[in-house]
């Protein structure tokens, strides 16, 4: 279990830096008291599974309830839990930007009848204390909203191809197109084992048939050129803010030559970091 405490400024992006970590497959719970993290460990362990990571925000909507995350955080510790601290900040004149254009209202103005500017105030010396246990802090200032998912993998990963999810699929254009991909590459150019008759029962999955496949100099060159396009243009839909990419590759019928590309690329990028899946749609046809 990784469990990431997020917390921070009021109107710095805590609720967008949720929905890009549950992009990135934590389980998030906005607004929660600090008491019951540890139930909600407790909760998230249960089942044959459980879960895998798990991230809270807590903050001052919580009101004095909110007084109890340091002590929370020091019986954490103690238990030796695998947590971190994510403080999210940013500038006082973006913090009050955004409340004018949300028109929202800042929680210490609603219940002290502050003004923007004292609330603001008030609030950073609350959480002067927490900012320094944090072990991340994250300025939004200047991150757009597209952008803050690359932001919040390379500060906490080490490596902003966290923030994206590749899906590799194979499928067979004579039972049609895989109409739910992104990019779809047609290797149906490339030597076909259908028609070595030792390899036609068999799959792209097995060695006699990528052997044959990539005994070809074309072929070969087909995946260095893909790659070399995967390579240039996955960091752009990283920057974009996609979250997931579908990458099929399309043969005759889905079953050789797609099926040992969706592999063969699939491994390359997960060596490079990035969190893959595979499905093979047609294989058993």
């Amino acid at each position: 279990m990784k469990l990431l405490i997020i917390t921070g400024m009021s109107g710095a992006g805590k609720s967008l830096v949720a929905n890009s970590l549950e992009d990135m497959g934590y389980y998030c719970v906005d607004n929660i008291p600090p008491k019951i993290i540890p139930s909600l460990l407790d909760l998230s362990k249960r089942g044959s599974e459980g879960l895998s990571k798990l991230a809270v925000v807590t903050d001052i909507r919580g009101g004095e309830m909110f007084a109890d995350l340091p002590y929370v955080i020091n019986d954490l510790k103690e238990q030796k839990v695998d947590f971190n601290i994510l403080f999210i900040d940013a500038s006082d004149d973006a913090i009050k930007s955004r409340y004018r254009l949300n028109r929202r209202t800042h929680p210490l103005c609603d219940e002290n009848s502050l003004s923007i500017e004292s609330a603001i105030e008030q609030e950073r010396k609350m959480l002067s204390r927490l900012k320094r246990m944090s072990d991340y802090v994250l300025d939004t200032t200047s991150i757009k909203a597209y952008n803050l998912k690359s932001k919040i993998s390379e500060l906490i990963f080490g490596n902003e191809n966290q923030g994206m999810n590749i899906i590799c699929k194979s499928f067979g254009f004579k039972y049609g197109v895989d109409t739910e991909a992104d990019l779809i590459f047609d290797v149906r150019c490339l030597a076909n084992p259908f028609y070595v008759e030792d390899l036609k029962e068999m799959t792209g999955l097995q060695k006699p048939v990528t052997d044959y496949i990539f005994g070809f100099d074309e072929s070969n060159e087909f995946k260095k050129k893909i790659i070399d396009f995967l390579e240039y243009s996955m960091p752009l839909y990283v920057k974009e803010g996609k979250s997931r990419l579908d990458i099929s590759f399309g043969c005759t019928g889905g079953k050789h030559r797609s099926v040992a590309f969706a592999q063969c690329v699939a491994e390359y990028f997960a060596e490079k970091g990035y969190k893959i899946a595979i499905l093979h749609r047609d294989i058993e046809k």
